[in-house]
């Protein structure tokens, strides 16, 4: 007979919903209300870096072209995150950055605001072409 506490952690077990395993998956497993954003940011970073594949890695959405890191996103209760870039791609779009947090390579934008896709397209490109070099 299993004990109270093993009990425990066999229910909590079963009653986890396992990591998402496709981005499709990634995008249709977070909050109804970030859906939409998060496939527009899916297809704006797709079509400012075209050669890039795309997976999961890290447990969030990522980017890579020729074996190198391009963007990767994330989905959290108050913001979307876009994580990967260098202090050089920031400092490039600094003053477009301001009205948003950031930190060491990511910039998070608020969940009930829209993304700006534009700029999102910029940094995207910038990274692309800082890895060229």
């Amino acid at each position: 007979m299993a004990t109270k506490a093993a009990k425990k952690t066999v229910a909590r077990t079963a009653t986890k919903t396992a990591a998402p395993k496709t981005v499709a998956g990634y995008i249709a497993a977070a909050p109804k209300e970030q859906r939409a954003a998060l496939e527009k940011l899916r297809k704006t970073i797709k079509a400012a870096a075209p050669k890039a594949t795309e997976g999961l890695s890290y447990g969030i959405v990522g980017f890579k072209q020729g074996g190198k890191n391009v963007a990767y996103f994330g989905s959290w209760k108050a913001h979307i995150a876009l994580y990967g870039f260098g202090g050089g791609v920031i400092d490039a779009h600094a003053d477009e950055l301001k009205p948003y947090v950031q930190s060491k390579g990511t910039i998070q934008f608020p969940a009930d605001r829209p993304i700006p896709y534009g700029l999102v397209t910029r940094i995207v490109k910038a990274r692309v072409a800082e890895l060229k070099d």
